[in-house]
């Protein structure tokens, strides 16, 4: 493999994969519920397909086989830690037979399955039996008042909270995402001591903006505040900037950690990003590669043109590695 493709490719991607990187499956655009926020992993997200019928996510074109395939592929070509999202990735009918088939197990190869928790319980058996290695629960809310005005659901937010219990029962290492917003910075603090009580981690994020939520940024809140109260908890803080991603400021509570994502401290723009039109509006930077179910990869949420096309590389999956690390090599010119 390595002498049919650059030198120079190989190297991005194991770079890449060095400053931490992700290769993020997104098993289905589909979601039961519709959060405002949700960027889909560049696909058009429920919320505009529920408003807006004619905006309809990308056709499936993998199967179960074919994830795992491109999954082995990628690992084994250096770039090991995967999260399996969505959408929500328990709706898909593909989530079992992907899941209880992981491709690779070694030194540095980590599952992560991030869910909004409200069908955990009901697939309880089977996850079982994933042998996932972590499992990052969404928690954007912290009673059903906010449940309905940011998700846009009837449903109870004791589903969710059940749901993290049920993840708990199942894996060893749960953790809580947060995006911080007007609909629930009152119920920051309560979601913060409900992880704690639990010895959980959380990450506090700052939203991340794209076209599909353009019309609600106003609802974005800076990370000042949970920043501040954080400082009460603890004087045990550092920040981290290297690697890819937006910088984050990590507290340990009782030797829980707290990320927050904090846009203060900068983000990682490599290669074509210095001369991207839409730099100024990009908080993220590079920091993660998206395989979506139509078997495209995208590593931008606001630029299509940068995905490639994995699908006919198919039926030749010795192709599929060399591909993704030139690709990687095109915009990443200068990642260190």
């Amino acid at each position: 493999m390595a002498t049919a493709t650059p030198v120079v490719a190989w190297t991005a991607l194991h770079n890449f994969a060095k400053l931490g990187g992700q290769f993020r499956v997104s098993l289905t655009p589909k979601c039961n519920v519709a959060c405002w926020f949700c960027h889909n992993e560049g696909d058009v997200p429920p919320p505009c397909t529920r408003d807006h019928r004619h905006m309809q996510p990308r056709t499936a074109g993998l199967c179960a086989e074919h994830f795992t395939m491109i999954m082995r592929e990628v690992i084994e070509a250096g770039l090991t830690r995967v999260y399996f999202t969505g959408g929500e990735p328990l709706i898909s009918p593909l989530a079992r037979p992907v899941l209880t088939a992981l491709p690779m197990r070694g030194p540095g190869v980590t599952y992560t399955m991030i869910t909004n928790g409200t069908l955990v319980r009901t697939h309880q058996e089977w996850l079982a039996e994933a042998a996932l290695d972590r499992i990052k629960v969404s928690l954007h809310y912290f009673s059903d008042e906010s449940f309905r005005a940011i998700a846009g659901t009837r449903k109870s937010v004791t589903t969710v909270l059940d749901g993290i219990d049920a993840a708990r029962e199942i894996c060893g290492q749960v953790e809580i995402n947060t995006l911080m917003q007007k609909e629930n910075e009152h119920e920051l603090t309560r979601i913060l001591d409900f992880a704690l009580d639990r010895r959980m981690p959380v990450q506090f994020i700052e939203l991340v903006e794209t076209g599909f939520n353009a019309g609600r940024t106003s609802s974005a809140i800076s990370a000042e505040k949970i920043i501040t109260h954080l400082r009460t908890l603890t004087s045990d803080e550092r920040t981290e900037v290297a690697g890819v991603g937006q910088g984050r400021r990590i507290f340990r509570v009782d030797g829980v950690e707290i990320d927050v994502i904090h846009r203060d401290l900068g983000r990682h723009h490599v290669g074509q990003c210095g001369t991207c039109p839409l730099k100024p509006t990009c908080v993220e930077g590079f920091w993660a590669l998206r395989l979506d179910h139509a078997g495209g990869l995208q590593p931008c949420l606001l630029r299509e043109d940068l995905r490639l096309d994995l699908l006919p590389l198919i039926d030749t999956p010795d192709a599929v590695a060399p591909a993704i690390a030139e690709h990687v090599a095109s915009f990443t010119e200068g990642l260190l």
